[in-house]
């Protein structure tokens, strides 16, 4: 799965996030672990092939670099479904009395913002790589943010979820454009809208592969086993594309923590 893909799952669970929080009961430990689970492996993955780089001389560097970008791209884009996911799982636990998701996602998102730390020091280095690859990849960063703090404005009007917000004062401004539109314009036009600037966003400067799709196709499937497949009905998007991922998902949990373990 294109880390693309990621972007566009990360849109629509904020979309649906205010009715995943009042009608959902898919949601389980179980789930949780498996996204955990998952995510820690793409984390390590992501660790090893960025210190590989760094010991690699600077004579040297550029002969890996095409495999190097896909990991950054990935590091920075897939951050917008983390905390996505992770502001409407926390809100969840909140609201129905959990106690086990808001410790799992802020792990998740800790291991997240170790990770685009060291993929920003790469970029300010700079080594083995051209000026303008360095600007577009900073660009890609900047596109991810502020798209992050925007659909975080479909949460942010009755939820307390700064902490996932880039900038939070920025996604509550958002919050109060999404009120406005709704008022002028009902229905799912603005939300039409929406899917199709972030698909252009996203569509250019990315490489065609991402270094983890397995583990991002498995990310992706422990969160969408949360929701009932009616909630993609109401917007009539990507239903029947993340339904068939979804209904393609084996129970390769073990095999995951297998996988860690030997990691470390």
């Amino acid at each position: 799965m294109h880390v693309r893909e990621l972007v566009e799952l990360g849109a629509l669970v904020a979309a649906h996030g205010t009715a995943f929080l009042q009608h959902s009961s898919m949601l389980t430990e179980r789930h949780l672990e498996q996204y955990w689970v998952a995510s820690r492996c793409r984390q390590d993955r992501w660790g090893w092939a960025m210190r590989s780089y760094n010991q690699l001389s600077p004579l040297h560097a550029g002969l890996d670099w095409p495999d190097m970008r896909g990991v950054i791209q990935e590091v920075l884009a897939s951050e917008l479904l983390t905390r996505t996911w992770g502001a409407v799982a926390c809100c969840y636990d909140r609201l129905h009395h959990c106690g086990f998701l808001e410790p799992i996602v802020l792990s998740v998102l800790a291991g997240q913002l170790e990770a685009r730390n060291r993929a920003l020091q790469l970029i300010v280095r700079g080594h083995g790589f051209s000026v303008e690859e360095g600007v577009g990849l900073n660009r890609l960063r900047r596109q991810t943010e502020r798209w992050t703090d925007m659909l975080l404005g479909y949460l942010a009007s009755d939820h307390d979820i700064g902490q996932f917000a880039f900038n939070a004062q920025r996604t509550r401004d958002f919050a109060a454009d999404l009120r406005a539109e709704r008022r002028h314009a009902p229905g799912d036009q603005p939300w039409q809208l929406a899917v199709a600037s972030l698909r252009a966003t996203f569509q250019q400067g990315l490489s065609q592969t991402s270094p983890n799709g397995d583990l991002n196709r498995r990310i992706a499937c422990s969160i969408l086993a949360c929701f009932h497949s009616e909630l993609f009905d109401s917007r009539g998007v990507l239903k029947s594309h993340w339904m068939l991922r979804l209904s393609q998902i084996t129970d390769d949990t073990q095999g995951l923590v297998e996988d860690l373990l030997h990691m470390e």
